[in-house]
């Protein structure tokens, strides 16, 4: 397993990543922009998901959402092992859309551990169809068999008080610019403490970890998109190219220049 036990596998198709991981790494509170399936094959964890705390073993499915603050912590002294696919929004949107026969973007994975056999070689052979070379009807017939199986749902969680809203949105206009804690507050409406109090509540991550995420999201587009490192990390809002590869480590598991190599 290359960096640190985690390594990073080339797809046959355009907006999936695929990840194999052992390790005891702990991962803090953070969030994709994609839609993530997943397999546990050896150990266990634990890890708080959209729907509270969640343990997964070995045989685990588990799955996450864009945006959905998670972490995860092994069980036990000897680390866990997975198998990860990581999707854009928009490949299982075409999934549902052909499933329902009808458009929709408001969905969720609800479950996000699934103990069922089946699902769990379903995902293996969607695994294997992305990362080994074959026809596209293969791996066509094997994401829409697992998202079928896995069973999305309508969203039905509570969107942020409007205060909230609106500092969430100036972050995401532009997550790369420089705010204080009281340009939120002011954009809010809030004193600096109930906004902080407020924003935590809702996102489950403070103000300062929310703009992170969002940058090291930013970075991992960029990085995609074969920008420069440096580059990469400045235009994201980090400090420097040093600041960028410890967020991004500890979020993704991987350096960026192992990111960069895998989607190059």
């Amino acid at each position: 397993m290359a960096a640190g036990g985690f390594r990073m596998l080339r797809c046959e198709i355009e907006g999936v990543e695929a990840v194999e991981a052992e390790t005891c790494h702990s991962f803090p509170r953070h969030m994709h922009e994609q839609f993530g399936i997943g397999l546990i094959y050896r150990g266990a964890q634990k890890s708080l998901s959209g729907r509270g705390i969640v343990e997964a073993s070995a045989g685990s499915t588990i799955t996450v959402n864009p945006g959905e603050v998670h972490d995860g912590m092994p069980i036990g002294d000897h680390g866990r092992a997975w198998r990860m696919l990581y999707f854009e929004p928009r490949l299982i949107a075409e999934a549902i859309e052909d499933m329902s026969e009808s458009k929709t973007d408001d969905f969720e994975f609800s479950q996000p551990v699934i103990d069922r056999d089946d699902i769990a070689l379903r995902f293996e052979r969607l695994y294997r169809a992305l990362t080994t070379r074959g026809e596209t009807i293969r791996y066509e017939e094997a994401l829409l068999t697992l998202v079928a199986s896995v069973q999305p749902d309508r969203k039905d969680s509570p969107s942020p008080p409007s205060s909230v809203a609106r500092a969430q949105s100036l972050i995401d206009d532009d997550p790369a610019k420089a705010l204080t804690l009281a340009d939120l507050a002011q954009e809010a409406g809030l004193s600096r403490f109930q906004l902080l109090r407020s924003f935590a509540q809702a996102n489950g991550l403070t103000p300062h970890a929310y703009i992170l995420q969002r940058r090291v999201n930013m970075a991992r587009r960029l990085i995609a998109r074969r920008t420069p490192l440096a580059e990469a990390a400045l235009e994201a809002g980090f400090a420097d190219q040093s600041h960028m590869t410890r967020i991004f480590r500890r979020t993704f598991g991987v350096s960026p220049g192992a990111y960069a190599d895998a989607v190059a």
